[in-house]
């Protein structure tokens, strides 16, 4: 497969990686870990390093649910929160709970390729509805709704992976109202809500579920480590009892002592300037990299321009063939992700590309984008 291709160049120290999802490694706080790990290694090594519960460790379970609800509104006296292996573990055990071989998951078009691929994996079937500026458009989803008689709507509100986008806070109360009218229970992946760097915070869908229906998943892995893999889910007793059981056939408990390190981490350090320390990482990044494309690109193509998150979405014209592009760019040493990897039905064409500003150097964004440029302006005069 080309992404496969993509992603095994990456190992190249010569690649400017634009497409990549990583955090950038200045958002590890490394040295807090070492202590941290030492101390509980010394004082607690049992605990860390014997098998824990399923549902995760007891601390970061109630931690994460009291900031959860005074930080977000997030959680009501019918939710519980669970720790899991990573937000992807959340996204694929609640497909596992809700889902049979040939059940329809509707999800944005374009959307996250590990979503996707779990979905798949499950034996369900995604289906897009198309994703705009303002998110996927609620009539539309009803109409969907209607049309696949789908159980679960996958959606991610928050800078949208891959577009970069944030669904506005009136179009998610509509999503809302027409999933609980159709039966749908929403899937609402929030791994960079916290990563905003411009712009007014919008509440969360699972902040107005006063019935229920929505499964509320977030994690660590850009806030504090990609690597510890944890990953945190919110959603009603009786639908976490269901992800519980899927979990205990997977990988019995999160990893004991990544979560001790988190909640350490979390009520020991300053996490909020951690926070703000990332914001202003990305924010900085991103305003560098939407500068050289204002400057670089040739007329016709068209960007997204993230309030946070990680990445943007470009938009090339219809006469260029994408994988040409992508092809060329790579010869060239510089990698991106085509759009064909984040559609739900991925027999579609796509003249779209991904790109994250959050890991290259400030030097290779700048080069990196004056590569992509020149490529287009070739492309466009043949």
């Amino acid at each position: 497969s080309a992404i496969r291709e993509i992603f095994k160049s990456l190992v190249d120290p010569e690649i400017i990686a634009f497409a990549a999802g990583n955090p950038n490694p200045l958002s590890f706080p490394a040295e807090e870990f070492k202590r941290i790990a030492a101390d509980i290694l010394e004082h607690d090594a049992i605990a860390a390093l014997q098998y824990g519960i399923t549902e995760g460790y007891a601390p970061l379970r109630r931690l994460v649910a009291e900031r959860n609800r005074a930080k977000f509104g997030i959680g009501r006296d019918f939710d519980d929160t669970i720790i899991v292996s990573g937000g992807q573990q959340g996204i694929e055990l609640t497909c596992k709970a809700f889902c049979n071989e040939g059940d329809v998951v509707l999800c944005e078009d374009p959307s996250f390729i590990g979503a996707l691929n779990s979905f798949r994996s499950c034996g369900a079937t995604p289906i897009g509805v198309p994703l705009t500026d303002s998110g996927i458009d609620p009539d539309a989803l009803d109409e969907a709704a209607e049309r696949t008689g789908a159980k679960l709507l996958y959606i991610i509100p928050n800078f949208q992976n891959p577009a970069g986008s944030c669904t506005p806070a009136e179009t998610r109360r509509r999503i809302y109202e027409v999933a609980l009218r159709r039966g749908l229970i929403i899937l609402e992946d929030d791994p960079y809500g916290e990563l905003r760097f411009s712009g007014e915070n919008i509440p969360s869908i699972k902040s107005i579920d006063t019935e229920g229906i929505v499964v509320y998943c977030s994690s660590f892995s850009k806030l504090l480590s990609s690597g510890l893999r944890v990953g945190h889910v919110t959603a009603p007793k009786k639908i976490l009892e269901k992800i519980t059981v899927a979990k205990q056939s997977e990988d019995v408990h999160t990893n004991c002592l990544a979560q001790m390190l988190v909640y350490r981490y979390i009520t020991e350090c300053d996490f909020e300037a951690h926070i703000e320390k990332i914001r202003a990482i990305y924010a900085k990044k991103s305003a560098l990299m939407l500068s050289a494309l204002d400057r670089e690109m040739p007329e016709g193509v068209t960007f997204t321009r993230p309030e946070g998150g990680l990445f943007v979405w470009c938009t090339i014209p219809e006469r260029i063939d994408l994988s040409d592009f992508v092809s060329r760019a790579l010869a060239r040493k510089v990698a991106v992700v085509p759009g064909t990897a984040f559609m739900p039905d991925g027999g579609l064409p796509s003249h779209s590309f991904r790109m994250t500003y959050a890991t290259p150097t400030d030097e290779q964004i700048t080069r990196g984008i004056a590569i992509l440029g020149e490529i287009l302006r070739e492309l466009l005069a043949e």
